[in-house]
């Protein structure tokens, strides 16, 4: 009869010894992100126990908990799409992302904790990381304009461009924000860069409604972002402050440009540039060309000047 409980006792001990050999951990880029906006959160499962695990094969293999601000339980809206079969070797690692904004409420701002729990099915055993400190802040909202999604011959659905500031570590950032129109759903909220605290960011609308946004971002720099209905961003330029400081203008195309200043071509640029390290001063015209004049046909000689009598 007492082999029996030494028999299980060794076994726990042999699971809780390999358990302790595989280390589940969250990992944020960042620490502070504005309402609605992405949070992907990286969870590194790390193995060390001596033999391979078979993970990722069921909904459950990767769940997370969230504890809100003040003691609160966030609404859980939908289900992690986690599922995606590995093997993970000994003496090795694996990292999986999920983006948590879907998957629970964060409307509320304030401080909310993140657990992260591996479930190892051949051992019975689940594994939890350390919670990880996630921040949600409200941004300040500098300039908003209603517009219309663009439609073959249907009503065009109605959205909403937002430009949010808000501070991370003592710096101004600029955001983003595509939604319906009215506080609707959002569709994407991100950041576009840095911004200086005395510079006013300039937006406008296009006809084909892509949001075309200026801002400073240093003493001499500018960052220029076209983004399209979905939040897409089709441009991203860095100008600076030459001759004339750069601004936003329509010319007489009825397009949207860069006007003043000169563009500095850098590796960030989208779409990609083959100057990069270069600059160019922004001098589209906005009418017509002149026509230069043209230069006198080449042959004929000039008549040789007379010699002075000696």
């Amino acid at each position: 009869m007492k082999i029996l409980p030494m028999t299980f006792g060794l076994l726990l001990a042999s699971a809780l010894a390999a358990t302790a050999q595989v280390t589940v951990e969250i990992l944020l880029d960042q620490e502070q992100y504005l309402q609605d906006e992405s949070i992907p959160v990286k969870v590194r499962v790390v193995n060390r126990s001596g033999q391979t695990l078979q993970l990722g094969a069921e909904a459950d293999w990767l769940t997370f908990t969230i504890d809100g601000p003040n003691g609160t339980t966030p609404a859980k809206l939908a289900e992690p799409q986690v599922i995606e079969p590995f093997s993970l070797a000994s003496a090795s690692m694996a990292t999986r992302t999920v983006n948590l904004t879907p998957c629970f409420d964060f409307s509320q701002p304030g401080r909310y904790q993140a657990t992260a729990t591996v479930r190892i099915k051949d051992w019975n055993e689940n594994l939890t990381s350390r919670p990880k400190a996630i921040e949600v802040v409200r941004g300040t909202r500098l300039w908003e304009q209603d517009f219309g999604v663009p439609s073959d011959g249907e009503k065009p659905e109605s959205r909403r461009y937002t430009l949010q500031q808000a501070s991370y570590r003592n710096n101004l950032q600029l955001y983003v924000r595509v939604a319906e129109a009215n506080e609707g759903r959002p569709f994407r909220v991100f950041p576009i860069g840095a911004l200086v605290s005395f510079s006013k960011p300039e937006a406008q609308v296009d006809k084909n409604s892509n949001l075309h946004v200026l801002c400073q971002t240093g003493a001499r720099l500018f960052g220029y972002h076209r983004i399209n209905p979905d939040g897409v961003v089709l441009t991203r330029q860095t100008h600076e402050y030459a001759a004339s400081r750069p601004v936003l203008k329509l010319n007489d195309a009825g397009q949207i440009i860069v006007w003043g200043g000169a563009r500095r071509f850098s590796l960030s640029d989208i779409p990609p540039s083959d100057m990069v390290g270069t600059s160019l001063t922004n001098t589209a015209p906005t009418s017509p060309p002149v026509e230069s004049p043209q230069p006198a046909p080449v042959g004929k000689k000039k008549k040789d000047a007379k010699k002075p009598k000696s």
